[in-house]
């Protein structure tokens, strides 16, 4: 759990100095509201790869060898 809160916090700064930087918009609650709501998804998604090992496993399983 602790990687997806801190998977949003980081994509969400990351994202907001990058509508900063290339936007030159004024950053408000919209456009924070928009650049939590792309951070959560990919949060969610490093949390799943970090906390199961066997992730990779599951969605490219292994070749028998014959």
């Amino acid at each position: 759990m602790e990687f997806l809160i801190i998977g949003v916090l980081f994509g969400a700064g990351e994202d907001l100095l990058a509508v900063m930087l290339a936007t030159g918009e004024p950053i408000d609650l919209r456009i924070i509201g928009i650049v939590f709501l792309v951070a959560i998804p990919f949060a969610f998604l490093s949390e799943i790869v970090v906390d199961h090992p066997r992730f990779w496993e599951i969605v490219f399983p292994p070749k028998n060898k014959k």
